[in-house]
């Protein structure tokens, strides 16, 4: 009998191992064809860049996948157990179920770590290696854009162009978008090339002229080349206060003092300020525009403090769904003993649609805004155990 416990639980874990390894692979791979294929349509990428991309974009795909393939894996393996009356035979050797669920639950408890670790390497950098991709591609991209819209637009400039024969643009128009000065810089040449070595995008014109929303202009006949940094248009929170989406947790703590730093002092000095305006009976300042701005101000860092404070229990609540999954998972498949096991997947599989997910959407969606405290994104998680231990109380007495 002590030998049959010893070989059971190893025989389980060899099993949730061997389904749980196939299906993740399969539904990684579905999931990173996908990534991708957005990627390319989104920035128009060429084959070189889509393959360097694929190791920045598989922690974002796991982290998602995993949940997934665990309840798929715990469906599919004690679906069997209990339809063969595998579980029923260890009962009546007076052998308990949870001999046969414990190594279930300590992978789903393992991979829940992992994809928490996973979630903090594909907010920083997976995501990080992503924009690094595509801001050296960017010449490829401009180029790709040009050809089929002769027109390409980012958030630092706007290119049109006539025809593109090669690498020169024909009769291009190239505004610049100053944010520093809030001056528009048109450039219209002859023809233009796009040259960028990962840092700088240059724009290099032959035989053209120069605007400056209302300050200047002037004509050059020969060549003229204007730099533009590649961070100013990546599309990441590379300028100013990073996203707390895309910081690593170690980091979200350090952010997370400063904010409330900024936030006491702002609070002092508009304090100060009010305590001033009002001992010298300046009631017009105390209503004035800025004291809105300053108020905005202030809204917008707690609404900054409440983000931070969100995102660390949203990655570790996203990453044990995989523990909740599983109890729910494996108690629902050996009470289906006689069901198909896709139809037990497809059971669990509805409630954390229309239950998990909804509830921590909600929780995160109260915790930005400050409604409610960050522990509330645990709220689908606490659901969903709730049910699985409930049902695993019923499979104890089955």
């Amino acid at each position: 009998m002590l030998g049959l416990m010893r070989i059971v639980p190893r025989y389980v874990l060899a099993e949730l191992l061997r389904v749980f390894l196939l299906a993740l692979a399969c539904l990684t791979a579905l999931v990173l064809v996908f990534g991708v294929a957005r990627e390319a349509l989104r920035e128009g990428l060429g084959a070189s860049a889509l393959l360097r991309l694929i190791p920045y974009l598989l922690p974002d795909a796991l982290r998602y996948t995993i949940p997934a393939t665990v309840l798929f894996a715990v469906a599919v393996v004690y679906g069997r157990l209990s339809g063969t009356n595998e579980l029923l035979a260890l009962k009546s050797l007076g052998i308990s179920p949870l001999v046969v669920l414990v190594p279930g639950y300590v992978l789903a408890f393992a991979l829940s770590l992992i994809t928490v670790l996973l979630s903090d390497i594909a907010v920083s950098w997976g995501r990080n290696g992503v924009r690094r991709v595509v801001l050296e591609a960017m010449e490829q991209i401009a180029y790709s854009r040009l050809r089929i819209h002769r027109s390409y637009t980012t958030p630092a400039f706007s290119i049109n162009v006539k025809a593109v024969q090669g690498k020169r643009l024909i009769e291009p128009v190239i505004t610049i978008y100053d944010r520093k000065r809030k001056k528009n810089i048109t450039i219209n040449s002859r023809y233009a090339e796009l040259v960028s070595d990962g840092r700088v995008l240059v724009f290099r014109c032959y035989d053209g002229q120069v605007d400056v929303q209302g300050e200047l202009s002037y004509r050059f006949p020969d060549v003229m080349e204007h730099e533009i940094p590649l961070d100013r248009f990546s599309g990441a929170a590379g300028v100013g206060t990073p996203s707390p989406s895309w910081l690593p947790l170690s980091q979200v703590r350090v952010e997370l003092i400063k904010v409330q730093r900024e936030i006491r002092e702002l609070e002092d000095e508009l304090a100060l300020k009010a305590t001033t305006q009002l001992v010298s009976l300046d009631t017009d300042s105390l209503f004035s525009k800025e004291w809105r701005t300053n108020h905005l101000e202030r809204e917008n860092l707690y609404f900054l403090y409440h983000r931070l404070r969100t995102e660390p229990p949203r990655r570790w609540a996203g990453g044990f769904s995989c523990l909740c999954f599983a109890l729910v998972g494996s108690a629902v498949a050996i009470r289906r003993r006689n069901a198909t096991i896709m139809g037990s997947f497809f059971l669990c599989f509805l409630p954390v649609l229309v239950v998990y997910y909804p509830l921590l959407a909600f929780g995160v969606h109260q915790a930005k805004n400050g409604t409610l405290p960050p522990q509330v994104v645990w709220l689908g998680n606490l659901v969903m155990g709730a049910v699985g231990l409930w049902l695993l109380k019923k499979v104890m007495r089955y």
